[in-house]
């Protein structure tokens, strides 16, 4: 459904996009993610067709976003980071606008139900300008969705909105999935985490990582790490116990127990149960500590 080859940007002198190649097949949820200035939004502008490339070759459904920029534009939903709205029009004065504005037939059944998927509306007679962000925000998403896409593209869509209306746009972009490509940009990776089902990582230009949460920790844990709270012995007796357990590359001590690395390849947790029970210590908890993908990022672009 998008297909990107080779794409370079540039604003003058500096580079803001170099040489980067991805795909995002139908239905699927690909989160872009990146710190600031590592050419998110670049990238999404030239998919869109608002921004031309410097080079590389660029499709959506089929359609190469040079040649063929309008049939582009009607395949594709985008909203930016910056919503472009109109403060004296209505709810939906709003969506009709842009619904007749892209061709849309019957503009009115369309635009209620789009206000409907949005959950606004119970407020389409009201002024946009007595609308709050999260309710602005779904208002983007409401300008996005009327002409309904194949593609659609969202720039950090939960950025200054309060945690339940995170959640709530969240919930939104999940069901999206469900009849659409998303393309999602974020920079709070929990979120690309619980929302995409692929994510790319890029850092000034360059694509530095991709592939699914799971198999990102898979390829970038080298060693495996085990939670342990022991009971019935002193601090020091425990720490130097634990350090005894084959296997084990380091330990570090976290809340009211350890963490410890295990070497790779290597199943540690049959010889802490050996150590701790044998030493007449009481195991209270163990459990395997996964790499979050905040940990794979601040990696990776660390690196």
């Amino acid at each position: 459904m998008i297909e990107v080859q080779n794409l370079t940007k540039r604003y003058g002198n500096y580079l803001a996009v170099d040489n980067i190649s991805f795909e995002a097949q139908p239905g699927e949820i690909l989160g872009l993610l990146g710190p600031n200035g590592a050419g998110k939004t670049t990238t999404m502008r030239v998919l869109t067709g608002f921004l031309p490339p410097n080079g590389g070759k660029i499709s959506i459904a089929g359609f190469d976003v040079m040649t063929d920029s309008m049939q582009v534009r009607r395949q594709v939903g985008y909203m930016p980071e910056r919503i472009p709205i109109y403060p004296d029009m209505t709810v939906e004065g709003y969506v009709t606008f842009w619904a007749k504005l892209r061709g849309v037939t019957r503009p009115r059944k369309r635009v209620a139900e789009v206000l409907e998927q949005v959950q606004l509306y119970d407020r389409r007679r009201s002024l946009v300008r007595n609308l709050s962000k999260g309710m602005r925000q779904r208002l983007g998403l409401a300008q996005a969705l009327v002409h309904d896409p194949k593609v659609v593209i969202l720039d950090e869509p939960t950025i200054g909105i309060d945690p339940q209306q995170v959640i709530e746009v969240r919930e939104s972009v999940r069901q999206l999935g469900q009849n659409h490509t998303v393309l999602f940009s974020t920079h709070i990776l929990s979120e690309a985490e619980q929302v995409c089902d692929r994510v790319i990582i890029i850092n000034k230009g360059h694509i530095v990582a991709q592939g699914r949460p799971s198999d990102l920790r898979q390829q970038l844990q080298p060693e495996v790490s085990v939670y342990v709270q022991v009971g019935g012995g002193s601090e020091a007796e425990i720490s130097t116990l634990l350090r005894q357990v084959p296997g084990v590359n380091g330990i570090e001590a976290q809340g009211a127990g350890y963490s410890l690395r295990a070497q790779k390849g290597v199943d540690i947790r049959p010889h802490i149960f050996d150590k701790v029970t044998k030493a007449g210590y009481k195991l209270l908890e163990m459990r395997p500590v996964a790499m979050t993908l905040e940990d794979i990022f601040l990696d990776i672009v660390g690196r």
